[in-house]
């Protein structure tokens, strides 16, 4: 297993600390209708022969669905995120994650619901070129994973509208 820095914290934890990590595991039983749906095309390995963990803790701020081998997070965004104070917290949020060499990409709950063939085609061609182009390696400052005080905005977010 892999270990961030000195400690012997994993390092699919990003320095998350205990609250954040039981409000994952309370949130796991909670996944909405469209969370559910593309749980049961990720879950068991099923694409791309990756495992991927629902509601996985980063820093401060919970994934809908991280994949560590790609270095990707997948969020499900309902009509809440919309809301300009949302997209905000979204924004902050974002960069703590990219800064750690996370690719964040969303996709909204008409488009699972709608559309969830070219979401899974679509998940499947970014983890491809992730694995194939090592980005994950380095984060967007070049310097890796980031110390547990550093925030900031990253770059490689990835919006699909």
């Amino acid at each position: 297993m892999a270990y961030i820095g000195k400690t012997r914290e994993p390092a699919f934890l990003f320095y998350s600390d205990q609250t954040t990590i039981d409000l994952a595991k309370e949130l796991r039983r909670k996944l909405t209708p469209c969370e559910k749906v593309l749980w049961q095309h990720l879950r068991t390995n099923k694409l791309a022969g990756l495992r991927f963990r629902r509601q996985h803790p980063i820093r401060f701020y919970i994934a809908d669905f991280y994949c560590h081998m790609a270095r990707l997070v997948i969020e499900v965004d309902g009509p809440i995120h919309d809301r300009i104070d949302r997209r905000e917290h979204d924004q902050q949020r974002d960069g703590v994650i990219e800064d750690f060499g996370i690719m964040i990409i969303r996709f909204s709950n008409d488009e699972i619901r709608y559309h969830l063939k070219q979401v899974l085609k679509k998940i499947e061609e970014v983890i491809i070129m992730r694995i194939a182009n090592k980005a994950f390696l380095t984060s967007s400052s070049g310097k890796g994973s980031p110390s547990p005080s550093r925030g900031g905005q990253g770059k490689g977010h990835c919006h699909t509208d």
